[in-house]
């Protein structure tokens, strides 16, 4: 017999002791499947969550959400790459996805959830199951994410296939910058790193408390990847990558603008990309969300993420837009169900 809860207290969550377990490292293969992140996101950012969870013995699935206004979206921010279902080893997915599915009307008339991976078929099988259990489903994809299978090479041989500028600008400013990476926290370069932002091209941090505290988590557990780049003892270039289980994810870079003549920041991927396939010895680098033209470079791979969204069709107020949705599906590249 499944059973399916709701949790908007995260204490609640930690309280099961299988759920724990599963929320936590080793189980958890990246930090936005971590318990810690979706505290992050609650005590930070001021995101109430809704922990939704389907229970069969002692197996469970669990989707992180939240409520805005009368919708429930996935629980994140734009620090996500991707937001998926988790479930215990072993779990009957598909099963556990059907009840969560039959369940949620009690919670909302609309689910917006997105970013949405689908390399294990995790998008696919969650609309299956909201249109199983009569929900009008929309999937479409959102937005892209770039990786790098290693495939067993070196760095050597991975540079060596890289684009024929990226390896003339390394020949040419290599020597230009000084580069340390750092796999504990450091205040003082993290204020560092918080100044080359603030001089960068990248726009308003969106939560500099939060990702202060995922860094300080990560630098704890031996996950943190900092690399900073200097000329003339001045720190001009930043990078904040983390590793784990085989994957380096790629989650901030910067450099001043200032400094852009120098080419830091190609300077400084090099390096942390050498210390994550030589030193580290990842299967995967993940370049997370969005379209950049520069991650073409260092990249192999695309992935779409995809988002869902979905009607209850006996609730009037959905009607315009589950009418607005069908008429995009007969626009060529419009949204498919």
């Amino acid at each position: 017999m499944i059973s399916v809860v709701y949790h908007d207290d995260l204490k609640e969550v930690q309280d099961d002791a299988v759920l724990a377990g599963l929320l936590a490292a080793p189980a958890a293969r990246a930090p936005f499947d971590r318990l810690a992140w979706w505290r992050g996101l609650s005590e930070v950012c001021d995101m109430l969550p809704l922990i939704a969870i389907a229970r069969d013995g002692d197996q469970r699935g669990v989707m992180p959400l939240l409520r805005r206004a009368r919708q429930v979206h996935c629980l994140a921010n734009w620090y996500n790459f991707r937001v998926a279902p988790l479930f215990t080893p072993g779990a009957n997915r598909a099963a556990l996805l059907d009840a969560l599915a039959r369940d949620l009307p009690g919670q909302t008339p609309h689910l917006v959830l997105s970013p949405l991976p689908d390399e294990n078929g995790e998008a696919t099988m969650l609309a299956a199951a909201l249109r199983q259990a009569g929900w009008v489903t929309f999937m479409e994809p959102c937005d892209v994410n770039h990786v790098l299978p290693v495939a067993g090479r070196s760095y050597g041989e991975y540079l060596a296939a890289r684009p024929g500028p990226v390896r003339t600008t390394l020949k040419r400013k290599a020597g230009k910058v000084q580069v340390s990476i750092e796999t504990s926290f450091n205040s003082a370069s993290w204020a560092a790193y918080e100044a080359i932002y603030a001089q960068s091209w990248k726009g308003e941090e969106g939560s500099p408390a939060f990702l202060r505290r995922f860094a300080e988590e990560e630098g704890a557990a031996g996950r943190l990847r900092l690399g900073l780049a200097r000329a003339a003892g001045e720190p001009v270039a930043a990078q904040l990558w983390t590793v784990e289980h085989g994957t380096a994810f790629i989650h901030k870079l910067a450099h001043t603008e200032a400094s852009k003549p120098l080419s830091p920041g190609t300077t400084l991927t090099a390096a942390l990309f050498e210390q994550v396939i030589d030193r580290d010895g990842v299967d995967l680098v993940d370049f997370g969300t969005g379209n950049d033209p520069y991650k073409r470079d260092w990249m192999e791979q695309v992935r779409p993420r995809y988002r869902i969204e979905a009607f209850r069709p006996c609730w009037p107020g959905t009607w315009p837009a589950i009418a607005r949705k069908a008429l995009r599906r007969l626009v060529p590249g419009g949204a498919h169900g």
